[in-house]
């Protein structure tokens, strides 16, 4: 405690932090989207928009989710998201889902002991098909920083076809601290660069079966220097021909194949 019992001012601006994180907000939109979320028993529903023809389409997941809908004209859906959205005339404000500690989430939570680091990676579309690539091949958790990374947000959910409300989407404080716990965990930690020596198979050949953790950064920088040296081996994804750069969304779906073949839950 500070002097004259005043609380240290890191102290009080990680409370308000907190406590602008307890209002927060979020206007999912689209058919899927809208429904696994209203499915979503971890999900904190606030408000329910659509058109008639919208809820003929989700009547059992508006019944489930005791909510009362606002019916809306289909010129008259005026909610807070952009423009262009295609809402398909259904849209839900919600809070960001709470997937507890980041630790429990890595060493015991549900699929693999496999998972996900994203280094400034920004674009709401490649993150929400990397949490439906890390779905698929059984991911344990995407993580990301809270800082300088996409949100959650409808264009996010939208693109991840429902993946958002059942894959974990941590984001942490500080990524090179979070890859440090999960190397105290027992992961190894494979870093994606292009120009590295050691291609993706034998990068995971060589983690024996141990849990492990992709790191991939954002198109065109790539992975910073702090989270390279974090990493405990740079890897490829070998190529043919003389174009051999993948898309970060493309490039997580085979680095997860890859390596949710060499593990076991």
């Amino acid at each position: 405690m500070a002097a004259g019992g005043r609380k240290p001012a890191w102290v009080v601006e990680k409370e308000r932090g907190e406590k602008r994180e307890a209002r927060e907000t979020v206007w999912l939109f689209g058919l899927h989207a809208v429904r696994d979320a209203l499915l979503n028993p971890r999900r904190e529903k606030l408000r329910l928009v659509v058109t008639r023809n919208a809820l003929d389409k989700l009547a059992e997941a508006v019944a489930a989710s005791g909510l009362t809908p606002e019916v809306v004209e289909p010129r008259r859906f005026n909610v807070p998201i952009d423009p262009g959205s295609v809402h398909q005339g259904a849209a839900v404000e919600v809070r960001p889902l709470n997937w507890g500690r980041f630790q429990d989430v890595c060493a015991a939570g549900d699929g693999l002991p496999l998972v996900v680091l994203l280094d400034r990676v920004t674009d709401p579309h490649n993150v929400g098909a990397i949490l439906r690539s890390a779905e698929v091949f059984g991911a344990r958790a995407v993580i990301a920083p809270k800082h300088h990374s996409a949100p959650e947000t409808g264009a996010l959910a939208k693109t991840a076809s429902g993946a958002l409300e059942r894959q974990p989407y941590l984001r942490v404080t500080n990524l090179a601290e979070a890859m440090a716990a999960l190397k105290d965990m027992g992961f190894t930690l494979i870093g994606l660069d292009g120009a590295a020596p050691v291609t993706l198979a034998q990068a995971v050949e060589g983690t024996g079966g141990r849990p492990i953790g992709l790191v991939l950064g954002a198109e065109g920088p790539g992975l910073r220097e702090k989270t390279r040296e974090t990493c405990d081996v740079l890897a490829r994804i070998p190529f043919v021909g003389a174009f051999g750069s993948l898309n970060v969304s493309n490039a997580a779906a085979v680095s997860l194949y890859a390596a949710s073949g060499t593990l076991t839950s």
